[in-house]
């Protein structure tokens, strides 16, 4: 089984982190292959940036050229699932969808622990829109930029594990969830301060797409996540917004050998 895990910014370090974290709990035959956009924002942390992500992410997993079983999107509260949903024949899994899920059988209420306050917010559409966030008790800011995150996770945990504490001595939390993929391996950290469950979406979101392939199912293509109609795409694949990285030169792979219909 090869599972497409795409980082929704084009920070090579966060990639590597969180294909570490996958690997991890990875079943043995599972291979993990990291993806970084060819475009896009260092970090993610606000509706342009994860806009302008989710077309990335999308051009990325077109742009890959071999066969793969699922993808999973790594970021937290970021636009574009659905697009790659309709893209894609294969299961597709969300972190942020992952490690609420998850949450709701562990705990009667989960809260998320996420970077800026800004992208509060942002989390808190994500999971309306998904129909989880009933059992949302808080979404909690550490005040940390992404990327301060991923480069200092000794202060990062600290910060973390007191809104980690805080969500479940004054919001009621059971649960806390891990917001942002750049928070990927405190998770053991945070459940020694806090005393309950922590989940990270990443961890989370591989064996729910190894279950799904396992079990031979993937997104309805009745309705909602239908397979784009065919109409001409102006400028797609697009090109780097850097200098810095290498897009490749041959045309995007089939829909036979890269399991995506291309528009």
């Amino acid at each position: 089984m090869r599972i497409l895990l795409v980082n929704v910014n084009t920070t090579d370090s966060v990639t590597e982190v969180i294909a570490e974290q996958a690997r991890s709990v990875a079943a043995p035959g599972t291979e993990i292959v990291p993806l970084t956009p060819f475009f896009g924002p260092e970090s993610v942390e606000g509706n342009f940036e994860s806009y302008l992500s989710a077309v990335a992410v999308m051009d990325r997993v077109v742009a890959y050229d071999g066969p793969y079983d699922a993808v999973v999107q790594a970021g937290f509260g970021e636009h574009g699932r659905e697009g790659l949903q309709e893209l894609c024949d294969v299961p597709v899994i969300d972190i942020t969808e992952a490690a609420a899920h998850l949450a709701c059988l562990i705990g009667r209420r989960y809260s998320v622990v996420t970077s800026l306050d800004r992208t509060v917010p942002q989390i808190q559409d994500r999971l309306l829109l998904a129909g989880l966030d009933r059992r949302c008790a808080s979404v909690r800011a550490s005040g940390l930029p992404v990327l301060d995150i991923e480069r200092g996770p000794a202060a990062a945990t600290a910060a973390i594990a007191a809104q980690a504490r805080a969500a479940v001595e004054e919001d009621g939390a059971e649960v806390i969830c891990l917001g942002c993929s750049g928070m990927a391996g405190l998770d053991e950290a945070v459940r020694a301060a806090t005393g309950v469950p922590v989940i990270d979406g990443v961890t989370a979101a591989i064996p729910l797409a190894e279950s799904l392939v396992g079990l031979g199912l993937s997104t309805s293509k009745v309705r909602t996540y239908a397979t784009p109609r065919p109409k001409a795409v102006t400028g797609w694949p697009l090109r780097p917004a850097s200098t810095s990285t290498t897009v490749p030169t041959a045309t995007p792979p089939s829909p036979r050998d890269a399991r995506v219909r291309l528009l």
